[in-house]
């Protein structure tokens, strides 16, 4: 079964490309990772965000100093900490995430498209039910 879902998630993955759009500066996947937190979270502090990346501070930031240099990501202080470093995206950091995930989408959508209304229904519950083992994992 493992075996089995490793080879689907490396399909699945291989649909994630994070090829920039041409009207976008070059970001690498793990700057991507960074945005995609970030745009799902809200405003972040940089701790909050080496803990979810599983990276030390130190290389996260350099990860948010090259996004910040892109203008893709903005860092402020805290309200309450002036120590505290919030991330944001910029407007520019929004559209990058809306035009990759919509592209990431359509070549879903595509493969959907191909599958049958009960395959994609049990793929659906199958990937609900993983992700909420996992998550339940996560917290255990």
């Amino acid at each position: 079964m493992a075996a089995t879902l490793d080879l689907a998630a490396e399909a699945l993955v291989g649909l994630f490309g994070v090829d920039s759009p041409p009207d976008f500066p070059r970001v690498s996947p793990p700057q991507m990772q960074v945005l995609l937190t970030v745009e799902r979270r809200g405003p972040t502090r940089l701790t909050q965000l080496a803990a979810e990346l599983d990276a030390i501070p130190s290389s996260a930031s350099r990860l948010c100093d090259r996004l910040e240099a892109a203008g893709l990501l903005t860092r402020t202080a805290g309200e309450a900490d002036r120590r505290e470093v919030l991330l944001l995206l910029t407007p520019t950091g929004h559209a990058l995430v809306d035009e990759v995930r919509g592209a990431r989408r359509a070549r879903i959508a595509s493969v959907l498209a191909v599958m049958t209304a009960d395959g994609c229904a049990a793929l659906l519950r199958g990937l609900e039910e993983f992700r909420d083992a996992r998550l339940g994992h996560e917290l255990a």
